[in-house]
């Protein structure tokens, strides 16, 4: 099987470049969940080491994602539950074990050091993200840190804590009036479905295993409610497919969402818990049949956030993210892996891409056409490009004058909005051309939460007349976070379950 690198010849049009922002926070990789928890966020930390050896760090712009704060996260999530975040520590736990079972805080979700400030920094990524694409600052937004798409307005849910990704398309409503959101991870995106379950000014769309599988969600008859009715789609699969199964679906399906929904931005969210070798996952997608997902989205050239999200085989993980950054940039990456400081991760071949195995495809051609003919069917029954009324569109996110080596921008402050100037960094040892401080972003109205659905209500009924998001500064707590050397250990453990 062919596993070369080269996915993006010159003569396509998605080989043209775009310009790209990436968010990356150095601390996020210290974060640990624990001995033998499989999420590891050190993950992120790999991703980016290879992106640096790669030299693809100098192609994009790169900011320290600015924090979000609980009163920004209590825009989608209970204050309760995000007063709970905040004060919870490993050492305080045992007093407060009624709340962490209301809270659903315990053995999939645990309580670790920094916890806080780690929701602040993956949900400061996605949002800041947002506010870019908002502003015409970039065509694609990565987080690779973001995508954590389980979590529900009053709970934890499947290693997730902040939905992140709910909190950045409320941000992008503000600029657009119809956002799609995508997923590839494995695992139902429940958590983003419930949010958005009763509206028609977002249509999700979740490909992932159904069937005696977390979180149960996902059925191909659950469509939305409401005015959201058909605004939800789910493909339920099974073990084992493959690339080119998947894309029998995949490219179809979002072919005629595009037509139809006519989205003025896009949320990827790219878990690599679906591919092959996954230690929880049970799909058999390879790397390039994973970022086929990703070329494809950028084709259509509209404003692209791309997130992380599961994926627990990390030297995977970091492998698939890497080449799928290439693919946002429009540059063809080597197959032959650099040497960098976790070179010996990705022992024996050291290469980028691994092929898939020989395990058995569950997903047969009559069973993926008839969820391909009845997702179909549900998109011909919705009007092309619902009208949203927006005349009292809420104000632009103002980030301020941008310090870009090749143009000089000249944006003007809103005398009211308060906000600082960006800052310039220093410029990264890896060939970084920037890394700025994220400025707050502006403040959110409170909104409003109904659903119908197999569990309590976590939806969030999107209004057209919303305040700016306003998100300060609260740096992450080191004295929270966790030394390398635990996480080191954990790597060794997997790398000898190799």
């Amino acid at each position: 099987m062919d596993v070369s690198g080269n996915s993006l010849p010159s003569s396509a049009p998605d080989g043209v470049k775009r310009k790209v922002c990436y968010f990356y926070d150095p601390e996020v990789g210290n974060y640990y969940y624990g001995q033998g928890h499989p999420m590891k966020p050190h993950r992120i930390r790999m991703t980016h080491a290879l992106l640096a050896h790669y030299g693809l760090l100098q192609h994009m712009q790169v900011h320290k994602p600015f924090p979000a704060r609980d009163r920004d996260l209590c825009r989608f999530h209970a204050d309760d539950y995000v007063s709970f975040l905040r004060s919870i520590t490993p050492e305080t736990q045992q007093d407060h074990m009624r709340q962490l079972k209301r809270f659903n805080v315990g053995e999939d979700c645990p309580v670790f050091d920094g916890l806080y400030s780690f929701c602040q920094t993956y949900a400061g990524g996605s949002v800041g993200g947002a506010v870019k694409l908002n502003h015409d600052q970039c065509d694609i937004a990565v987080n690779w840190a973001g995508g954590l798409h389980h979590a529900k307005k009053c709970e934890a849910s499947g290693f997730c804590y902040v939905n992140d990704i709910v909190l950045a398309i409320l941000e992008l409503l503000k600029q657009h009036e119809r956002v799609l959101y995508v997923d590839i991870d494995i695992h139902h995106g429940d958590g983003v479905e419930e949010a958005f379950y009763t509206t028609d000014r977002v249509m999700t769309v979740s490909f992932h295993k159904f069937g005696d599988y977390f979180p149960g969600t996902g059925d191909l008859r659950d469509i939305g409610y409401g005015k959201g009715k058909y605004y939800s789609l789910n493909v339920p699969l099974d073990d084992g497919i493959d690339d080119e199964s998947y894309h029998l679906l995949f490219k179809p399906l979002i072919c005629k969402v595009m037509e139809i929904f006519r989205p003025g931005a896009v949320v990827l969210q790219c878990g690599a818990d679906s591919l092959s070798g996954d230690r929880l996952g049970c799909f058999n997608l390879s790397i390039r049949g994973h970022a086929e997902c990703v070329r494809y989205m950028r084709s259509f050239n509209v404003p692209l956030l791309l997130l992380g999200g599961g994926g627990y085989t990390i030297r995977n993980v970091a492998r698939c993210w890497c080449y799928e950054t290439g693919v946002a940039l429009g540059i063809e990456v080597d197959d032959k892996m650099p040497e960098h400081e976790y070179y010996e991760y990705f022992g024996p071949d050291y290469t980028l891409h691994v092929a898939p195995s020989n395990m058995e495809n569950k997903n047969t051609r009559h069973l993926l056409d008839n969820i391909r003919s009845k997702l179909l069917e549900n998109l011909s029954k919705l009007q092309h490009a619902p009208s949203v009324q927006f005349q009292e569109r809420p104000p632009d996110c103002d980030l301020g004058e941008e310090f870009d080596d090749h143009e000089d921008r000249d944006e003007h402050w809103d005398p009211d909005s308060g906000m600082d100037v960006d800052v310039e960094r220093d410029i990264l040892q890896s060939k970084v051309k920037r890394e700025i401080v994220e400025p707050p972003l502006n403040d959110l109205e409170d909104l409003k939460r109904t659903r119908e659905h197999s569990r309590v209500s976590d939806t969030a009924v999107v209004e057209t007349s919303v305040k700016a998001l306003d998100i300060c500064s609260q740096p992450v707590d080191e004295d929270n976070v966790k030394d390398e050397e635990n996480i080191v250990t954990d790597l060794a453990i997997e790398t000898d379950l190799k």
